[in-house]
């Protein structure tokens, strides 16, 4: 191992520091480390090292490399090739990892222990011994610029876990010693502000500005001001709740009633955002609300209504079904009486969302067409909520988490272009449970920490309900301690106490137990007062078999129909193929094992952002014994 964040050190295989010589020797191996494993060429090497290269040079270049060598390697066996500083092609190549290397993966993670370790990597700056050489200036460059990045980050993620006041010091010093880095002071007037210190953070944010135009001549980026303005309109929240009385009574008086179906669609978005109680309330009204406007005999009307209520839906499984196709016959109806396309997207799109988790064919069909009005359109929102409806319709067969990652990046990028929050929550969160179900765990915790930052930012509450599952989720597919994932899961459970999401709760915890303890060949337990929920059909063979009741078991598991089309496709399919085994039913391990087959390589479940029985492809093998 190579040490660059400092001085140019080598250590052994016990930690040891390796002597590397004179500083000539140093430099040669610092211009090799700087090229990260590329070759670089004896003739660069020269020029690099002496400023007017002697007539021997390139002999002592080579004198310099079989020091290092004979330092690096000291138990190779003679005439045998260097494994770590190498010969290749017109010159020579380091092929060993650097602290910079194991740097750069630690904070990628998102981790607020992994970026404390990192940090605490550093001794000084990177390639300290040689910081004039115009050849390390490139590379200790980048290096810097991913320390800073990971200060910022670690204090995000402190803000994030509400350890503002823990963050504060750190930042003073961070935003002093850089000033032109905006995303210090950001970060130093959020943490300011979350500690209670309003007045501390505004005058961290005229610094900030006072700097920048003094010095740059610029003014603050927009999350400078956005933050400013934000705390602004907090600091008059007391004035805000007499502007919202008075203009609604104002309203009151003068609007037509058409006109207030349209703004109660409005309202009952914003109230289903705000999670838990609102969430319900919304639900409960929106289809009174799609029923007087069809009363209203207009259709355009109704489109409105139907179509207006675009709220990010992450679940696949709707919280009211009957409800849910009550919306989507009324959709229906709406679209046959004619409407122009922007209003038919949004039907289509209402019916795609609505349609989830069914293996009704009209779902898929809405989806697309809403997505091809949209595209051809170019409005931003709408294409925002068709992809949604996309997304929702994306679960017909197992294997798709790469296709649900696109649709993900996607909302994402459209969602920062066009500042519409809510949908970026959305990516983020579709992001998550993608790249978990590639058993990409460091690229789904950095979503996972987007998620729980704008949540905070943007108080959507409920967000947070899937980044706490997400987690329990992670312990369980990383080999923790059975009795401590099963605790986790018990914890993310404890969110959904009031969430407002009964398609998302029924069920949900009893079955990420069963499918931790057979993803882990562990006895499945048999808990009598159990609540399966919509799982229920799945969860009876194991329940029976738990009971010493391998006949019933037989007979239930037969009764199994087919998962629907949800982010829970394959974990079903890997409780109904393991079930078959169990007892024997080699037709219909055959037909999980094929059901299965397109998700080889993906975490059976864990595309669901909650649960997880382990990789498919230990799934696939024990079915193919079968």
């Amino acid at each position: 191992m190579f040490g660059v964040l400092g001085p140019v050190v080598a250590w052994d295989g016990s930690g040891a520091a390796v002597d590397l010589k004179g500083p000539r020797h140093r430099a040669v191996l610092a211009r090799l480390l700087v090229a990260r494993g590329r070759v670089v060429p004896v003739g660069r090497l020269v020029d690099d090292l002496w400023d007017e290269p002697p007539p021997g040079a390139v002999s002592a270049l080579r004198t310099f490399v079989a020091a290092l060598r004979r330092a690096l390697e000291p138990n190779r066996p003679p005439r045998t090739p260097a494994t770590v500083l190498v010969t290749e092609g017109p010159g020579y190549a380091v092929r060993a990892p650097t602290d910079a290397d194991r740097f750069e993966q630690a904070i990628a993670t998102g981790d607020l222990d992994r970026l404390d370790e990192a940090l605490s990597w550093w001794r000084g700056p990177a390639y300290a011994d040689v910081a004039e050489e115009p050849w390390a200036q490139a590379e200790r460059a980048r290096l810097e610029e991913l320390r800073l990045g990971a200060v910022e980050r670690r204090a995000d993620v402190l803000l994030s876990l509400g350890r503002a006041a823990d963050a504060v010091p750190d930042l003073d010093a961070h935003a002093t010693e850089h000033p032109w880095r905006e995303e210090a002071w950001r970060l130093l007037a959020l943490a300011l502000y979350l500690t209670d210190r309003q007045g501390d953070a505004l005058a961290v944010l005229r610094r900030a500005r006072g700097l920048l135009r003094d010095h740059l001549g610029v003014d603050p980026g927009p999350g400078l001001r956005r933050l400013e303005t934000d705390i602004l309109r907090q600091a008059d929240a007391g004035a805000a709740d007499r502007v919202w009385v008075e203009a609604a009574a104002a309203y009151e008086r003068a609007v037509a009633p058409a006109a207030r179906l349209e703004t109660s669609v409005d309202l009952l978005r914003g109230l289903a955002l705000t999670g838990g109680g609102g969430l319900a309330a919304a639900r409960e009204q929106r289809y009174a609300a799609i029923a007087a406007a069809e009363r209203a005999g207009d259709p355009e009307l109704t489109a409105r209504v139907i179509g207006g209520y675009d709220v990010p839906a992450i679940w696949t499984r709707a919280d009211d079904p009957e409800q849910a196709a009550r919306v989507v016959a009324a959709a229906e109806r709406a679209l046959a009486a004619g409407v122009h396309d922007a209003a038919r997207a949004r039907l289509l799109a209402t019916i795609a969302l609505e349609s989830r988790g069914t293996r009704a064919p009209r779902g898929p069909e809405a989806a697309r067409e809403a997505e091809r009005i949209a595209r051809r359109l170019g409005d931003p929102a709408l294409l925002a909520f068709a992809l949604n409806g996309v997304f929702m319709q994306s679960c017909h067969r197992a294997g798709l988490a790469s296709t649900r990652d696109s649709i993900g990046t996607e909302l994402i990028g459209l969602s920062t272009s066009h500042g519409l929050h809510a949908y970026k929550i959305l990516g983020h969160l579709v992001r998550l449970q993608a790249r978990s179900a590639l058993g990409d765990f460091a690229g789904a915790d950095t979503h996972a920490a987007a998620v729980d930052r704008l949540a905070a930012r943007h108080e959507r509450p409920l967000a947070v309900v899937f980044t706490t599952w997400y987690r329990a989720l992670r312990l369980a597919a990383t080999g923790a301690p059975l009795l401590a994932a099963e605790a986790a899961y018990r914890d993310a459970a404890s969110t959904l106490d009031g969430a407002g999401m009964p398609g998302v709760e029924r069920g949900l915890l009893p079955l990420a137990l069963l499918c931790l303890r057979v993803g882990r060949e562990e006895p499945a337990a048999a808990d009598p007062d159990a609540e399966w929920g919509p799982y229920a059909p799945w969860a009876l063979p194991w329940v029976l078999l738990a009971r010493d009741r391998p006949a019933e078991a037989a007979a239930a598991l037969r009764r199994v129909p087919e998962p629907p089309h949800d982010l829970l496709f394959e974990a079903l399919w890997c409780l109904t193929g393991r079930a078959a085994i169990a007892l024997g039913d080699r037709p219909l391990a055959a037909r999980a094992r094929a059901a299965l087959a397109p998700a080889e390589g993906e975490l059976a479940g864990a595309g669901s952002g909650m649960l997880t029985l382990g990789p498919v492809t230990h799934h696939l093998t024990a079915l193919a014994a079968c």
